[in-house]
């Protein structure tokens, strides 16, 4: 009796002395390490996530590429009654035969494709009127330098990345129904300015949203993922505007669908940043987000696991309170942190001149002696091996050299295209009125343009890793604004093309080589940790300074 007694209370002893024993401790994790030892770098929840994220990129294409059939100048005109422009030299051609044109009176002559097939047939922007052309893309590439500013401040500050990405759609919608309505060449240029301003936050979120989501050594492939999509989008062009050649506002119709579609069957199912989430305060929604990241990959999280906020505690609870605006303090200190503002003044350049040399190229293809439709498809077809090629690169090659390279050869080729433009007028007496054209020139300009394509993809996925979450999507559309701004500019040397190829060539391949020089000032990033803030990111490079050899990769690198 006394035995079993003293079993019983030996029973009850370790009963209450395993009902006292302390919780599990917390397990204490960055984001970046909760995604590479519990969720998966690239899972199956993050290929759908990336693939619903990077559907958008398709609209931003469609509406920044669409003025090359909108506002391309008509190829050929006709004579309305026999003699009434006898001597003018021919009916048909390019620039000479258009040209021609002006020395006779408006209603003795027509152009071929009817008044409705671009802007330029229809409200008669040849002649004296011939640099108005040029407007509405410059004002369109205009708002989306500003549009770059304000999505670059709400998706950090106010909504975060997925409901900036869904207000830029609908926006998107609108403005280019908007734009097919449009009764003259201002309104037109107006509403164009609208539609830059509402697509330019559909790329920098987007970029954001699917880099944040994957693991360190996936951020490159990923971001090119996304641009495949864009280059889906231009290739998509061609296909939609050669039916809808005899009237430019079918085409912009048709495009305002897709961007509301996406809005309702697709964006409900897209995720928020867990990174974003937690620099705001919202720890319990990123691991929601984590947890759901982590099921679909077949994996869990451990049940005490909590994330590791390097922001201020003060700093969340003033923004949880509705006092202020962190973002808006972001992105102040990074223009007052020194190595960050210089950081950033370099991108912007080097992004003025790859967006100069981007968009200048694909909308300059009009200056080539080829049809236009062929010439964009090809240009298009051009940029699906770019985007692997560069995916493939990104792997095993640093980020600063692949970019400088990049620009290096789409410089050199935008330069080798005037030996051919020189030779193609030495043979015809002016520009090329042969309707096969230069092959040679063709095949340059589309190496070109894979070059250049490269270097415009891998210099977001570069920006996304030079600067840390809290500044990240500012830091992006800072270089949108850089791209958008070289872009601006870039309709107005094509209108000179008209005039002088050769010049036009000789400034788009300047600008290039000019922006691989300055990224060589840049650090490399590769493989490197994506940080929270911009303290945090200072004193972890300021480390690896100490420990160290210069000269290889952030994180392990001497800052710049």
């Amino acid at each position: 009796m006394d035995d079993e007694e003293a079993q019983r209370l030996v029973h009850m002893s370790t009963n209450m002395a395993r009902s006292e024993s302390p919780p599990p401790a917390k397990l204490e994790l960055t984001v970046d390490e909760v995604v590479e030892e519990y969720v998966g770098s690239f899972g199956f929840a993050q290929l759908l996530h990336v693939f619903l994220v990077s559907v958008a990129w398709i609209f931003d294409s469609q509406n920044t590429l669409i003025t090359i059939f909108t506002d391309a100048q008509p190829s050929a005109w006709r004579c309305k009654a026999p003699g009434s422009c006898a001597d003018a030299g021919g009916g048909g051609g390019d620039g000479g035969a258009v040209a021609s044109v002006c020395r006779w009176e408006r209603g003795t002559w027509e152009w071929v494709g009817g008044s409705a097939s671009s802007v330029i047939a229809e409200w008669g922007l040849i002649c004296d009127r011939k640099f108005l052309a040029a407007v509405p893309a410059s004002l369109f590439f205009l708002g989306s330098l500003l549009g770059s500013a304000v999505y670059g401040y709400l998706a950090d500050a106010r909504l975060g990345r997925k409901r900036t990405v869904l207000i830029a759609c609908l926006l998107t919608t609108l403005t280019a129904f908007l734009t097919s309505l449009s009764p003259d060449v201002w309104t037109y240029a107006v509403l164009r300015f609208a539609n830059g301003f509402a697509r330019s936050g559909i790329g920098i979120c987007c970029l954001v949203l699917s880099t944040e989501a994957v693991g360190r050594k996936w951020r490159g492939q990923v971001g090119q993922y996304g641009f495949f999509f864009f280059t889906v989008g231009f290739l998509s062009l061609p296909l939609i505007a050669y039916p809808t050649r005899s009237c430019w506002r079918d085409l912009y119709k048709i495009i305002s669908v897709f961007p509301l579609l996406y809005c309702f069957l697709l964006v409900p199912f897209v995720s928020e940043s867990p990174r974003w989430l937690l620099v705001k305060g919202r720890d319990g929604e990123a691991l929601d987000v984590l947890r759901r990241f982590a099921r679909l990959n077949g994996k869990k999280l451990p049940s005490n696991l909590v994330l590791s906020n390097p922001s201020p505690p003060k700093a969340v609870g003033k923004d949880e309170a509705g006092g202020g605006s962190r973002a808006a303090e972001a992105e102040e200190s990074l223009w007052k942190t020194r190595w960050a503002a210089q950081r950033m003044v370099l991108v912007m350049l080097a992004g003025f001149g790859v967006g100069f040399v981007y968009y200048g190229i694909q909308l300059n293809v009009e200056n080539l002696s080829f049809n236009l439709y062929f010439a964009v498809a090809l240009n298009a077809m051009l940029e699906i091996p770019a985007v692997f090629v560069g995916s493939v690169l990104l792997s095993f090659m640093n980020r600063r050299l692949l970019f400088s390279q990049s620009a290096f050869v789409a410089g050199l080729s935008c330069i080798l295209c005037i030996v051919f433009s020189r030779e193609n007028r030495g043979r015809g007496g002016g520009r090329a009125e042969k309707p096969g054209g230069s092959w040679a020139q063709l095949i340059i300009e589309g190496l070109g343009f894979m070059a250049a394509s490269t270097a415009f993809d891998v210099m977001y996925i570069y920006c996304v890793e030079l600067f840390p979450t809290n500044v990240r999507n500012f830091a992006v559309s800072m270089l949108r604004q850089a791209l958008m701004l070289g872009a601006s500019i870039a309709p107005l040397l094509v209108a000179v093309g008209r005039l002088s190829p050769s010049l036009s060539f000789l400034v788009f391949g300047s600008l290039s080589i000019f922006s691989g020089v300055l990224s060589l000032w840049l650090p490399e990033t590769r493989n490197a940790p994506l940080f929270e803030t911009l303290k945090q990111q200072e004193e972890e490079e300021s480390l690896s300074c100490v420990s160290d050899d210069p000269g290889s990769e952030l994180g392990k690198v001497v800052r710049s």
